[in-house]
């Protein structure tokens, strides 16, 4: 099967991404040894209406970790999963109805460590070189799927920074009705500044999460270290 051609916005980012290193995205070391394995998938596709987007899922609220909060795509790696690329593409297919066969995976970002549940996480950036309709396959943990335009997550307007209960404070985006904040927004700035894409935002505008929030990760997005004064 020919391979499809890759748009050309992927080398500058692919070519930022080959030397990326865990301390441009959080300020967390990453452990040696223990954490559970897993994997995300950072998928970006285009559309014609509004272009470049990244698929995002959010969690039902009823789950007893992370109950609401915007995700990648992923999970805990299995034993009979190739590597972590399998992962991203296994837990995706089983969350949203992603066809593996629609993927081209593009480079594996550095693993990340989330004390909080005790995982070391890899991200895979993907491009969806054939999209197609997905939607949750499993609403008692997937409660919406969908596609966020890169020009909305670049737009100053929507880019905000939250507050959480615990002191910690790390950066967001608003878009389509989802407010996306924690790991997966620190991840998501940081790869929108090492694409170029990324715009100048007021940073003083700071939005409180309410009290039954999710204990946050600390990630350092666009390389300014988060505020954490009561949140390891």
């Amino acid at each position: 099967m020919t391979e499809p051609q890759l748009p050309a916005w992927c080398e500058p980012l692919l070519t930022r991404v080959r030397s990326a290193r865990a301390e441009d995205f959080t300020r967390l070391r990453t452990p040696a040894n223990g954490g559970r394995a897993s994997a995300v998938l950072v998928l970006l596709g285009e559309q014609p209406e509004h272009g470049l987007d990244v698929l995002i899922l959010q969690r039902a609220a009823t789950l007893r970790t992370h109950a609401g909060q915007p995700a990648f795509p992923g999970g805990a790696c299995d034993p009979d999963d190739k590597d972590e690329a399998a992962t991203a593409l296994r837990e995706a297919h089983e969350e949203v109805g992603l066809d593996p066969e629609s993927v081209t995976v593009l480079a594996q970002l550095p693993r990340l460590w989330i004390p909080v549940s005790s995982f070391v996480v890899t991200p895979i950036l993907a491009w969806w070189h054939r999209p197609h309709p997905v939607h949750s396959r499993e609403p008692a943990e997937v409660a919406h799927v969908a596609r966020l335009p890169i020009a909305e997550l670049v737009d100053p307007a929507n880019r905000v920074r939250v507050r959480h209960p615990s002191g910690w404070i790390g950066p967001a985006f608003q878009s389509r009705g989802m407010l996306v904040w924690g790991f997966t927004a620190g991840v998501l700035a940081t790869l929108l500044e090492m694409a170029g894409w990324a715009r100048p935002w007021p940073q003083d505008r700071v939005l409180d999460l309410p009290p039954t929030s999710p204990p946050p990760t600390p990630t350092a997005g666009t390389g300014e270290p988060d505020e954490a004064t009561a949140h390891p």
